[in-house]
């Protein structure tokens, strides 16, 4: 059964949406709330597979809600459920997973459902391991000595010409091996190459924004909310490889 959350202001439609996903026999709502505020502590006080969600609400929009969650560490699913149909391309913007206008019918309902469903299954790629769930060392010089990074606390690496940075919270340290060689060195614990010039750490992307011309840019979770590139030829794969 999918685990289900509803956050609506409105108390009739909450209900009305708690009937049909019991009646899909597919969904089990083990939450609601009726404000932002609310719908957070839900979030964190409950493990829930997908979010139904309005937008407009007094307070917070359910848009800001989804803003915030891009940065939990592992959010529900975002299915939008509004009564307008000009939000549609700022709630795929949020990365949400399906958008639904009411009065929300039963065969969108079960499409979307569907969705979750099937990116259950895909959450955990091979290319992504969680953050500290599988670590290997890199060799990197700073000062004269040799260091060893855990591959956990590598946030992103950058080339430079036959060298490369790696880069931490703390430091960035130099490595005479290639991006290339660095990358097939990383290969199964969340690393991609985003750009001929730029690797990052898939676990500690904190935003992801489209930019003109079919490319994207990636806000990092680091000190410094880095920003890095990623080519447009590489977007399709880093979708698929982040499930969104």
């Amino acid at each position: 059964m999918i685990k289900a959350l509803i956050v609506d202001d409105e108390m009739p439609a909450r209900n009305e949406l708690i009937f049909m996903l019991e009646e899909t026999g597919k969904a089990e709502v083990v939450g609601e709330a009726g404000d932002v505020p609310s719908a957070i502590n839900l979030i964190k006080s409950h493990s829930a597979d997908v979010l139904f969600l309005d937008i407009n609400m007094p307070g917070y929009s359910g848009l800001q809600l989804a803003e915030v969650l891009k940065t939990h560490p592992n959010p529900p699913a975002i299915i939008f459920v509004t009564a307008y149909s000009n939000f549609a391309l700022k709630a795929f913007d949020v990365n949400a997973v399906d958008y639904l206008v009411k009065p929300v019918e039963m065969e969108r309902l079960l499409e979307a459902l569907d969705k979750v469903d099937k990116g259950r299954g895909a959450k955990t790629p091979a290319a992504i391991v969680e953050h500290g769930a599988g670590v290997t060392r890199v060799t990197v010089n700073k000062g004269g000595k040799k260091h060893f990074l855990s591959s956990a606390d590598i946030t992103y690496i950058r080339a430079r010409d036959d060298y490369s940075y790696l880069y931490t919270d703390e430091a960035k340290f130099l490595s005479t091996t290639s991006l290339t060689s660095l990358l097939e060195q990383l290969e199964g614990y969340g690393f991609y190459r985003t750009h001929r010039g730029y690797v990052v750490n898939l676990n500690r992307i904190m935003s992801v924004e489209s930019q003109t011309g079919g490319t994207l840019k990636l806000t990092l979770n680091d000190p410094d909310h880095t920003e890095i590139p990623v080519s447009r030829r590489r977007v399709a794969q880093l979708k698929q490889a982040m499930n969104i």
